[in-house]
């Protein structure tokens, strides 16, 4: 039989940010533990592997077997002769990279501020302490003890030790640990290497646009904005303060940019057009799926379906939004990008070109969506990133996530060659 755990399946399956990490999941004895399987299984997905600890409280609100499942690893659950809080957090070549505490009950972090160390889970931690493992901490308990002066205390001694928290949402009474999505774009923050946009100011515009017909017939497309949002998700780890004006699409803004929600086209490049001329920006990446028509005329009622006669529409081209952004804000480093559909490389690469000089970009992202894998709403892409000198870097199907690295790091090779000043 082979070695390598089933679950493990999934490892890299969304991203390969966390390659080659080992992330100690110490879990207390809260009844936010069951997410921690969901913590886990998101975890791997980004490429790490994660080893689960428990404390006997937390192995009565889920069994120890549901963690080895979601981690494809042995589950500690007492420490024993292999002195699995060296192997994990001690003086060893194989230790963790990070001791992640989620679910952290106040009983638990209390415990650790004084170095109390009676469960496995705060001997790993008391051991990472000493040994300068980065421990990251998740809080979750009911509010009125989430409130209690000493819990405070507690939170700002380990924080001034230089323990990171991931804060609780205070909701209904109860301090509940953050969102899974949260917790794991902070892990990746913590662990993303490059750090080279701090101090740049990235515009990124995502989603779909759509355009009325009547208040509720729209004219638009089938783009999810996870293109966009793995490009915010990229330049926040990378340290950049983002802006990211959003169409209606599925995927979740990440937490740390500032979203800008907008509907039609119009309002996109209004808000598009505000921003460049309220401050400098140092680079926009222009993902957005806008609606390149729009009916001439807007029905403030209903159509009713009983109209036995065609209904004859006629459309107007909208505002074409990357045209105008150089005239606004030249020295912003501008990336277009084009969708085509059922091309040759030939014919996709000639066509963006083209788009590129037209709006004097410096550089445009090129797809089909007609391939497979490639198109709207799908979690992968193939893309062709095509600079002014018709210089093409092709990213074969991969995540939307290691296309947005892949485009960040054209990027900043580019603003290397040609340095930008703002006046």
């Amino acid at each position: 039989m082979s070695e390598i755990h089933p679950s493990k399946d999934i490892m890299g399956s969304e991203s390969t940010l966390l390659k080659d990490r080992k992330i100690a999941l110490c879990i207390t004895g809260s009844v936010a533990a069951i997410k921690c399987p969901e913590i886990s299984r998101e975890l791997m997905r980004q490429g790490a592997e994660v080893y689960a600890i428990m404390s006997a409280m937390a192995q009565k609100i889920i069994h120890p077997y549901v963690m080895e499942w979601a981690t494809g690893n042995q589950v500690v659950t007492e420490l024993t002769g292999k002195i699995e809080h060296v192997m994990l957090a001690g003086e060893f070549s194989e230790k963790a990279d990070l001791i992640l505490v989620a679910p952290a009950t106040a009983n638990s972090i209390g415990k650790i501020a004084c170095g109390i160390d009676d469960t496995p889970v705060t001997t790993v931690v008391s051991t990472a302490l000493g040994t300068g493992v980065p421990v990251m901490v998740i809080p979750a308990m009911h509010e009125s003890m989430y409130r209690h002066p000493v819990v405070t205390e507690n939170i700002a001694k380990l924080q001034s030790l230089g323990v990171m928290f991931v804060m609780p949402r205070v909701k209904e009474g109860k301090a509940k640990i953050a969102e899974t999505r949260e917790i794991v774009e902070t892990v990746v923050y913590r662990f993303t290497t490059k750090k080279d946009l701090v101090k740049k100011k990235v515009l990124v515009t995502a989603g779909p646009t759509l355009e009325y017909l009547d208040p509720m017939r729209v004219i638009t497309n089938r783009s999810s904005g996870k293109t966009g949002v793995a490009i915010v998700k990229e330049a926040l780890s990378r340290g950049a303060e983002v802006t990211l004006i959003y169409g209606l699409g599925t995927a979740k803004p990440p937490v740390g940019a500032k979203t800008i929600s907008v509907e039609t086209t119009q309002e996109m490049y209004e808000a598009v057009t505000s921003e460049l001329k309220s401050q400098k920006y140092d680079a926009m990446i222009a993902a957005a799926a806008v609606a390149d028509w729009a009916p001439e005329k807007r029905y403030q009622h209903k159509v009713p379906t009983s109209i036995r006669n065609k209904l004859i529409v006629k459309l107007k081209p909208t505002p074409k939004i990357i045209d105008v952004v150089k005239k606004i804000s030249p020295d912003t480093f501008l990336v277009a990008f084009r969708a085509e559909s059922n091309m040759s490389d030939e014919q996709l690469i000639q066509s963006a070109y083209e788009r590129l000089k037209k709006a004097k970009a410096d550089l445009i992202t090129a797809n089909d969506i007609g391939r497979k894998g490639a198109g709207f709403s799908c979690d992968t892409n193939e893309v062709f990133i095509i600079d002014t000198n018709k210089k093409v870097i092709h990213v074969p199907l991969t995540t939307k996530r290691e296309v947005a690295k892949n485009i960040f790091d054209t990027i900043i090779n580019k603003l290397k060659e040609t340095p930008r000043t703002h006046a």
